[in-house]
């Protein structure tokens, strides 16, 4: 069953959101606050594919819960609403570890679609290759059958989003690729968010991987274009 935890203190739009991915094949567990979306998901045992958090929430906001959830889990999917449109605010939720971000208001079928694109590439990592599919570029191993990154040996911690971006890059070495291309081979090609998404995941990865990611040495920035993974 495909579970997914809604943290929502509006009810009109808890209800509308909940009703929506019901009606998909959802199982739904919905609550009204930052703290019970906490409660719910450690008593679980983090037993969720996907989760959809509003930033504005009494007590722990929806950055707050959505940096907690990240720590305990790179696999889950993690999605944010909110009412604000400021670049600094989706930028921020992308930073602490979210994957995507609606600005309400929104559309039942761009909901399910952002909820859809999530629930695939979780479920692609859970369901490993038959085959180890190892790929090595410079000090970096990836290995695609353990959805893992190690870096001269030591593993780096990411997201599901950032494994399939670094997957594309090593797999496509000192090649420029498009912000386009890349958003098309990450987040599907009736993703309909912007593109600056790629920006920011390229940002955080960076500070992941790089020794001085104001000086990136490996995800290079291609003027008017997109990156390039050089090695």
């Amino acid at each position: 069953m495909k579970r997914i935890l809604i943290a929502e203190d509006e009810d009109a739009i808890r209800d509308f959101v909940v009703i929506n991915l019901k009606r998909v094949g959802y199982e739904v567990v919905d609550v009204s606050d930052g703290e019970q979306a906490l409660q719910v998901f450690r008593e679980s045992g983090g037993d969720f594919d996907v989760v959809v958090l509003d930033v504005m929430m009494p007590g722990i906001d929806g950055f707050e819960v959505c940096e907690k959830i990240r720590a305990a889990s790179n696999s889950i999917g993690i999605i944010m609403l909110s009412a604000k449109s400021q670049e600094m605010d989706k930028v921020r939720g992308l930073m602490t570890g979210a994957d995507d971000y609606i600005t309400k208001p929104f559309s039942p079928s761009e909901l399910v679609a952002r909820v859809d694109a999530i629930y695939r590439r979780v479920s692609l990592a859970k369901a490993a290759p038959v085959e180890e599919n190892e790929v090595v570029s410079g000090p970096f191993a990836l290995n695609s059958k353990s959805r893992t990154l190690l870096k001269n040996g030591k593993p780096v911690d990411l997201t599901q989003v950032e494994f399939q971006i670094m997957e594309f890059f090593m797999k496509n070495p000192n090649t420029a690729l498009e912000r386009s291309a890349i958003l098309d081979q990450v987040w599907g090609s009736n993703y309909y968010g912007d593109v600056k998404i790629v920006d920011v995941n390229i940002r955080r990865l960076r500070m992941k991987i790089e020794e001085e990611p104001s000086n990136p040495q490996y995800l290079q920035t291609v003027w008017g274009f997109g990156y390039k993974w050089v090695v």
